[in-house]
Order: structure tokens, then sequence, then C-alpha cells
């Protein structure tokens, strides 16, 4: 165990295994690596075999065979999806979500909301299982407004994305991004009426992630925001990126993954939502950090008018999870766009997960 739980029990058993649904994805292969590196097996969900496949590979070359298994789970949104998957394990992270950028609210959020409780339904079924933690997002919380100061607390919920998902058609492509916003929204909202309705043995905890950047650790992954920085890097082109994805909070995604292994064994992490905002930055920050790493390679100039995220928070209690393994806080964002230059040749998809 390389977390420090100051002479207490972990919450779930070193050595036994946790199940990372939606693994192959650029958070969740992360969940599956910081749990592997904590002394836990890892089961998790995949969509088909070719997924299953590189990731088999990928965490049993580095931590052993008999310490990763996957199951095909091909619609978490049917029914039962995920019983099976569930048996014999102490604990779930439900990273899996719809990230097909679709506009139609129809077409995503009921599928993410069902999702998150057919996890949670086949987790209250199963009595080993002691932790259940639901990557949501900061967008859950709120999409920010540029160049206005206001305060974000672990409280607020983004009724107006929702409110503008559900709007009648047409449904543009300008809306993919609120349709995202309200599914996690309504998924981790109705996670915790379920706890409340439903009192299932185990505890709840959510992890809201903002912009995430950081390493890829496989080259069968588009890595989603995790390409941003390489784009840039090998292209030069930022101007489209600046505008499509605007001033928010950035995270490393390693600091996200510590943070869902925080709430699933650490005792003393009980019903809470985890915000995972490191730095505010735009666009111009990550040409910044590039500059500096790379001071004989030449960069675009940097976009006028992107504004900044003025939000403020009190992200103290994640940095308190991330000194327990020997940290000294959230890394830097120069750090992450370092780990995303350094990383594999990945194409840039443009799609976002946060």
């Amino acid at each position: 165990m390389n977390y420090d739980l100051q002479g207490k029990a972990p919450a779930i058993p070193v050595g036994s295994t946790v199940l990372v649904t939606g693994i192959s994805g650029y958070i969740g292969s992360h969940v599956a690596d910081q749990l592997l590196q904590a002394g836990y097996r890892v089961r998790g969900t995949v969509r088909d075999e070719t997924k299953g496949k590189w990731v088999r590979e990928l965490f049993a070359g580095k931590y052993g065979e008999d310490q990763i298994e996957t199951v095909i789970v091909a619609d978490m949104a049917q029914t039962g999806a995920f019983d099976e998957a569930c048996k014999g394990v102490t604990g779930v992270a439900h990273v899996a979500s719809d990230m097909s950028d679709s506009p139609d609210p129809n077409k995503v959020i009921p599928a993410v909301v069902a999702g998150a409780i057919n996890a949670l339904s086949a987790a209250s079924k199963e009595p080993s299982i002691k932790r259940f933690v639901f990557t949501s997002s900061s967008t859950a919380i709120l999409i920010p407004t540029l160049n206005e100061e206001f305060t974000i607390t672990t409280s607020q919920w983004n009724d107006a994305a929702v409110a503008a998902a559900w709007k009648p058609p047409p449904y543009d492509p300008d809306r993919s991004f609120t349709v995202y916003a309200a599914s996690k929204t309504q998924a981790e909202r109705e996670s915790w009426n379920f706890v409340r309705e439903h009192k299932p043995h185990f505890v709840l905890n959510a992890v809201l992630p903002n912009f995430n950047m950081g390493t890829i650790l496989s080259d069968q992954q588009s890595a989603s925001t995790g390409a941003a920085a390489k784009e840039i890097y090998q292209t030069g082109q930022v101007e489209d990126l600046a505008r499509r994805y605007g001033p928010q909070w950035m995270v490393d995604v390693q600091d996200t993954a510590r943070l869902h292994v925080a709430a699933l064994v650490d005792p003393e992490v009980e019903n809470q939502r985890i915000l995972a905002f490191a730095h505010p930055f735009n666009m111009n920050d990550v040409l910044a950090c590039l500059r500096r790493l790379e001071p004989g390679k030449e960069f675009p100039q940097d976009v006028e008018g992107l504004g900044r995220d003025c939000s403020k928070l009190d992200n103290s209690p994640g940095a308190d999870m991330l000194r327990k393994f020997g940290r000294e806080g959230w890394t830097s964002m120069e750090d992450s766009v370092k780990g995303n230059i350094a990383g594999y040749e990945v194409p840039f998809t443009g799609k976002l997960i946060l």
C-alpha cells in the first residue's frame, strides 16, 4: 500500500479485487494503474475484446497476468449489465460514461444515468463490496463564466446545464458539451439518491475532475483532453483548441486516479464529493509550459482574448489526500504537459473527458 493510512486498516483489503468500469479510457486506465501500484488486483470492463486485449497486455506486462482481468460489458444501460462483473470484488470505480459527443440528450443522458444505477444496483447485491466511487465531473457543478469571480462548493449542482440540455430540438452540434455536463450532473445526483433511498452496505464517494492532462498510457487510446498539449506540440496549431476548450481548471490525470484510490481505501473519506481542481489555466498557459520545456522549438504566439476562469474554491481536501501518497500536493501543470509530450504519438480526437 503506497497510501499513508496513519495506522488504520484500509476500507478494502490490500490484495483484493477492484472493479474499474471503462478501464480502456484515459481516466479509467490510470485508475487501474494506481490501484495496481497500491497492491490491488483489477477487473476492468470494456465494450469489446479489442479493447480488452490491449488493456490486459499493458497491465500484465507491468504487474503480472494474475493482477488484471477484463470483462465485456457492451451496453452499460442494459439492466443487470454489471451483475457478473461485480461478483467477488471489494470496491467499484465507475468511470465508464458516454463520450459520443452527441448533442441529443435522449441518446446520452438516460444511458449514463442507467449505467450508474446499474453499477450501484449490482454492487448492492454483492456483500463483499465496501466502497463505490463514481467518476463525476467539474461540469456536474458548473460550466465557468469567464472573467467573473465566483465561488465553487461541493453543494452546487449544474441545474442550468440540465435545463439547457433538455430544451426542444433542433439538437445542434454546439449542444454536445452541455449534454455531457447534464449527463454527469444527473448521473451523480441519481447516485446519491440511490444511496439515500436504498441505504446499501457500501460507502459512496464521487470524484469531480476538471480538464485532465498528463501521461498517456497506451497508443491505443485517443486520450481525450490528454492529447491536447501533444496536438499543439506536434502541429503548432492552438487557435481551435483554445476556442474549444476555454479557460477552466486543470488536473493531472494521475492525481485524478490517486483520488479514486483514496476514495476507495481511506476509512476517513466517506460520502464525499472530491474536487479534482489543481490549477486554473487557458491554452496560452500550455504554450508557456511548452516553451519552457522545449526552448529550441518554435511555437505559435499566444491567442488573444481567451480570458480567465476566476472561480474560487477550496481544493485542499484533495491535496491532503495526495500528500498521503507521499506527494507534495497537486502535480504542477508543467509536469503534466511534460507527461503529455513525452507519451505516445496519439492522434487528437477533440473529445472531452472532464
